[in-house]
Order: structure tokens, then C-alpha cells, then sequence
């Protein structure tokens, strides 16, 4: 049996030890496709607050066009930093007695803000004690090569990671998910990061609207040749008071099925180049924002249960 290369056996082998990442939900970061750079209302999918719930529910209050200058909220957003990573380690250390971790800038686009106010924040996190490097969130349109160059510096002593949410290759779904570039874009930035040496970690989205499987795996394939160093798999899910739940609640949206995610993201993973580090390979929600598919809401343990047993039996232990 085959075993899959995960992110923490990567992290173990490289540092002798168990490394966690730590999400941060930092205030005042935005989105070029919601703030009307770009488009407003976000991805038809997004309501961050689902994905991140350390976000304040505020949040509309404390958006700031970071891009305009000065950052009066700079000081609170250090703040943040150091509480939330605070916070984490002593769970972590508590209850799985791990010492070293990476400062994951997890909500919203997390390079969309004058790079000033993004070393000082990036700075703030590695400043802490046990915190190795740095995972970043962000999109393909909102990395300037300043902040690469910056990064690129840092990976020379840190573990720096830069996460990119692909989701599809398809422009038309890109354009249907209200996305605001196309794939060409996300293939441009991919590039110039691994010309800078960074480690790339690309987002893929299973059950997007319009989708059947052929096209899925075309994405995870062409993410491959893409240059990805590793890759989360998410089925796409709906949560209230978001734009797909509209379509959902109209009929013009069927989510994905259990089983057929599953044998799609065997089939992603049997297609995948060996040296490709697997991050993620499902997402859920557990509360009532919830609204389809069901088996979402379902526990970790549950689905990773029918994913491992379904690896399995492709030769595969994860």
C-alpha cells in the first residue's frame, strides 16, 4: 500500500517533530472581489465567516480600503496576531502536547494591504515564540512581486507557504462562481512564486456549478502541471445568506454527492505526482449556517473514516 505524503508527515520529516498550523482571522483584511475592486459581493460561495470563526462579527464595520494609505487599525491588527496565537498554542500544547507551529493567515486575501502593513503583521507572527513560518492565504490577483520578493528573503531561514484558491480551470465556472480573473491569471501567479522559490499550495473546489467529474479532474490535473508544490480538495458546500444559497434555493444548484466526491478526489489523488504534498481532503461546516449537502455537517471522523476506506482500497493509506 502507497503511502500519501500529508502535510504534517512532510513537516515531521523536515523538523524531527510535530508542527500544527494555526489560523488567524485577522480584522480589516478584505477582498478585491467584494470591497468593488474587482466585483462586489465575494465568490457565490463565500461567507467567510464559515471558514473562519475567530472573524469578527463586525467585520463590515472594520473593512478598511487598505490600499488607501494610512492603517490606523495596524496596531489592533498586531494585537490579534499575538492574542490568537497565543491561544492556540496553549490548546495545541494542552491537548496535543505540540511545541512548534506555522502562523496560517487564513480569512479573507491575506497580501491585499500595502506591504508595510503586511511585514509588520507577518513579522508580528514569526516574532512569537515557536511559530517556524508562515501559510498564506490569498488570491492569483493580489500578490505584488514586492511581497514575493519578501517572502522569497524569509524562506531562506522559515518555512513560508503561499496558498492560491484555484477552485477550476474553466473560466466560464470562474465566471459563474462570480470569481473576478481568469485561469490564466492563477497560472500566472503560481509561476512567478515558484520562480521565487516559494512553496505553492493550491485550493481545488469539487461540485462547482456546471461541473461533472471529467472537468474537475482536468483542474486537479492542469493544477499538477501547474507547478503546485501541494493541495487541499474541498467539496463545495452551501451556507445561508450567500449568493449560491440563492441558486440552491431556487433548484438551479445540485451539490455534490458523498460518493461521488469521494471517487473523484481518488481519482485527483491516483493522477497526482508523487511529490505533491496532500494538505486537505475534505471541508466541513458544523453549524446551522448549513444548507446542503447534509453530509457536510457530517463529523470529521465519519467522513475521514469512508475517505481513508475508499483509499484504501485504490492502494492508498492516508
Amino acid at each position: 500500500m502507497e503511502q500519501l505524503r500529508s502535510f504534517g508527515s512532510y513537516l515531521k520529516k523536515k523538523y524531527k517533530k510535530r508542527v500544527k498550523k494555526i489560523p488567524l482571522a485577522i480584522g480589516g483584511f478584505t477582498c478585491p472581489n467584494i470591497d468593488g475592486t474587482v466585483a462586489k459581493g465575494g465568490c457565490t460561495f463565500c461567507l467567510n465567516d464559515s471558514f473562519s470563526p475567530n472573524l469578527s462579527k463586525n467585520r463590515d464595520k472594520i473593512f478598511l480600503n487598505l490600499h488607501s494609505g494610512e492603517n490606523p487599525l495596524l496596531g489592533k491588527q498586531k494585537a490579534q496576531v499575538i492574542e490568537q496565537i497565543a491561544a492556540s498554542k496553549l490548546r495545541f500544547r494542552q491537548e496535543l502536547g505540540i511545541k512548534s507551529y506555522l502562523a496560517y493567515f487564513q480569512a479573507f486575501t491575506n497580501t491585499y494591504a500595502p506591504f508595510e502593513t503586511l511585514k509588520q503583521l507577518y513579522d508580528t507572527a514569526l516574532a512569537q515564540k515557536d511559530i517556524i513560518g508562515l501559510s498564506i492565504g490569498t488570491r492569483s490577483d493580489c500578490v505584488e512581486e514586492k511581497v514575493l520578493e519578501y517572502l522569497a528573503e524569509l524562506s531562506k531561514t522559515k518555512e513560508i507557504w503561499i496558498e492560491y484558491g484555484i477552485q477550476s480551470v474553466y473560466d466560464k465556472t470562474l465566471k459563474r462562481i462570480n470569481r473576478g480573473h481568469d485561469a490564466k491569471n492563477i497560472e500566472t501567479a503560481i509561476k512567478k512564486a515558484k520562480e521565487y522559490g516559494l512553496n505553492v499550495c493550491g485550493h481545488l473546489i469539487f461540485g462547482l456549478p456546471g461541473e461533472n467529474q471529467e472537468m474537475m479532474l482536468h483542474s486537479a490535473k492542469v493544477a499538477y502541471e501547474w507547478g503546485i508544490d501541494s493541495v487541499k480538495f474541498h467539496p463545495l458546500y452551501v451556507v445561508k445568506n450567500t449568493l449560491l444559497a440563492n441558486e440552491y434555493n431556487r433548484g438551479e444548484f445540485t451539490p455534490i454527492e458523498l460518493n461521488e466526491y469521494i471517487d473523484t478526489l481518488v481519482k485527483a489523488i491516483d493522477m497526482m505526482p508523487k511529490d505533491i504534498i496532500i494538505q486537505r481532503v475534505t471541508a466541513g461546516i458544523d453549524d446551522d449556517t448549513l444548507l446542503a449537502p447534509r453530509w457536510c455537517g457530517e463529523s470529521k471522523n465519519y467522513l475521514m473514516g469512508k475517505i481513508k476506506q475508499e483509499l484504501a482500497k485504490a492502494g492508498y493509506q492516508y
